[in-house]
């Protein structure tokens, strides 16, 4: 039953003093709520252009409607499998053998009594994280580009230059190494704040009953930062379509496009460079649908298993 009028008033005037009260915190976040209105929902409307035979001079609202046309298209399309083969292909390796090692690392170093050491083993591996995909992959091509370090060892010994950055089949090696060894430092943090957490009576009980170090890893350790790496784990399914586009674009070249061109910049070049605006809204849209269905399939795969999900 409805509430009465008297009833509803007393609750609306008791929110509005609960709010006053926290006028400061609301002020706080509002140039985050506005920053997100602006640039995140607000281009929403943008995603018509999908469904519509776009027209710059008319505008989105004034270009005639086309229904599911654009998505026949992208459907029917000969290059479209081999896209979503890429995409899936290098993001599962990227998840394969990449979410494993910031835990190994995370594991290690929390196992590093030296400070000074451990410090510093940690600036040299976060420090790549904060370097753009520009910067990284251009010391990268200073090591394994046709004039790099690596070629000009084999020329110098007498062997031939192999070419790493046009070879199709070193190719996704390549991007899953150079992402590894951009991220693993930073993906740790997480998993040491985690470390940081577990009760130390536990390693300590566990020594007087004579567990060695790797029986407290797998029986303390790890079951301690379980709901962490089932989180994550939820997160990196969710961005199975996202093989990384700043990456992929940093190395991408024509020599490499059968095994490393994906969905993004597939998009970029439709989007951009070839100005189907229509056809790349919908190719982005299909990628973000599917994003949503696996990340909403993994997280209640993860809460029936009894671990913290993200809603």
């Amino acid at each position: 039953m409805p509430l009465p009028n008297k009833g509803r008033q007393h609750r609306n005037r008791r929110l509005g003093t609960q709010i006053w009260k926290s006028r400061f915190i609301y002020l706080l976040i509002l140039p985050t709520i506005v920053y997100f209105a602006i640039f995140t929902y607000a281009p929403f409307y943008g995603i018509t252009i999908a469904f519509k035979d776009f027209k710059i001079i008319a505008g989105i609202m004034d270009s005639p409607w086309v229904g599911f046309e654009h998505f026949k298209s992208m459907f029917t399309s000969e290059k479209f499998p081999e896209l979503l083969r890429n995409t899936v292909i290098i993001s599962l390796y990227r998840l394969l053998f990449g979410f494993p090692v910031p835990i190994l690392f995370a594991l290690l170093l929390n196992e590093v009594r030296h400070v000074f050491f451990k410090r510093f083993i940690q600036t040299i591996t976060y420090f790549p994280h904060f370097l753009s995909w520009v910067v990284f992959a251009g010391i990268i091509y200073n090591f394994i580009g046709p004039s790099g370090i690596i070629n000009l060892v084999l020329v110098n010994t007498g062997l031939d230059k192999f070419n790493f950055t046009t070879n199709p089949d070193v190719f996704r090696t390549l991007v899953v190494i150079t992402a590894i060894m951009k991220e693993f430092g930073w993906g740790a943090i997480i998993y040491l704040a985690a470390l940081s957490g577990i009760d130390g009576q536990l390693y300590e009980a566990a020594k007087i009953d004579g567990a060695g170090k790797l029986r407290q890893i797998w029986h303390i350790t790890l079951p301690g930062i379980r709901p962490i790496i089932a989180l994550l784990f939820c997160l990196q399914l969710a961005g199975i379509l996202d093989a990384g586009f700043d990456q992929i674009f940093m190395f991408l070249n024509p020599a490499v496009y059968d095994v490393g061109d994906i969905i993004d910049t597939y998009v970029y070049r439709l989007g951009i460079l070839q100005s189907q605006f229509e056809l790349a809204t919908a190719v982005g849209l299909f990628k973000g649908v599917i994003g949503m269905i696996l990340i909403i399939t993994a997280n209640t795969i993860i809460r029936r298993m009894g671990e913290k999900s993200l809603w």
